[in-house]
């Protein structure tokens, strides 16, 4: 009696395991920076359950999106429970390590996983607090190759001076961009500031910028670093 219980759990367990494999899908997700001058720092992403959510517009952001948001800082979000470290169904900049995905550039990251939804962020680079975001996107079962333009958006935790951090490289609730790895940046300026009064994560309103390199209002070149969204397209291909 025993002995046939053990076997049939055994079958139950060997059963489950096939069947979790068998569910088990293969994304090949590509994203495309379409800006003119603008850089994402080191992307993140991740599939998992429909409840989970990296960031909710209309919702104030957390200390982990924050440090993504204002300093690229990744390591927040992978200490979520429904994120976890890098694994299968966790990539963390599929570009390269410390590499920015450049103006017009793509990468691509493979996801082996049984969950049903997809998120990406990225900071945006140069903004205050600016991020390149998909939330709790769901795909399709069906193979075949589905494609998603997705929007900035601001974090809510920074004033858009759009001026330079001249401090440090980065500091949280500090103002000033960190870095525009395009270059074509200005001096200054007085601060691009006056209507950020939502304080919960919104679509970001782009950078403006300016045409004075030596004053006006941002330290930014309208003619470079200025975006509208769509600011990213991601494609995904279920194998």
């Amino acid at each position: 009696m025993k002995l046939s219980m053990k076997k049939s759990l055994l079958a139950l367990a060997l059963a489950m395991g096939v069947g979790s494999a068998a569910n088990a899908a293969t994304w090949d997700v590509k994203i495309t920076n379409l800006t003119n001058g603008n850089h994402f720092t080191p992307l993140l992403v991740t599939a998992h359950a429909s409840t989970a959510h990296l960031y909710t517009p209309g919702i104030a952001a957390s200390a982990a999106l924050q440090g993504m948001a204002e300093c690229g800082d990744l390591s927040g979000l992978l200490a979520l429970t429904e994120v976890g470290a890098a694994d299968a169904d966790t990539i963390v900049n599929p570009v390269g390590t410390g590499d920015l995905l450049a103006p017009g550039a793509s990468t691509t990251a493979m996801i082996t996983t049984s969950a049903t939804h997809l998120s990406i962020v990225a900071m945006i680079l140069p903004t205050n607090d600016g991020f390149v975001g998909l939330d709790a996107m769901q795909i399709p079962t069906a193979a075949g190759t589905y494609t998603y333009f997705i929007n900035g958006y601001d974090a809510g935790t920074e004033a858009n001076t759009e001026l330079k951090d001249v401090a440090s490289s980065c500091a949280i609730n500090q103002e000033g961009y960190p870095g525009a790895p395009s270059g074509h940046e200005g001096t200054g300026g007085s601060g691009m500031v006056g209507a950020d009064s939502n304080t919960m994560v919104h679509v970001h309103r782009g950078v403006l910028g300016d045409s004075d390199s030596t004053g006006g209002l941002s330290d930014l070149d309208s003619t470079v670093h200025r975006w509208q969204n769509p600011i990213a397209k991601v494609t995904v291909t279920v194998n």
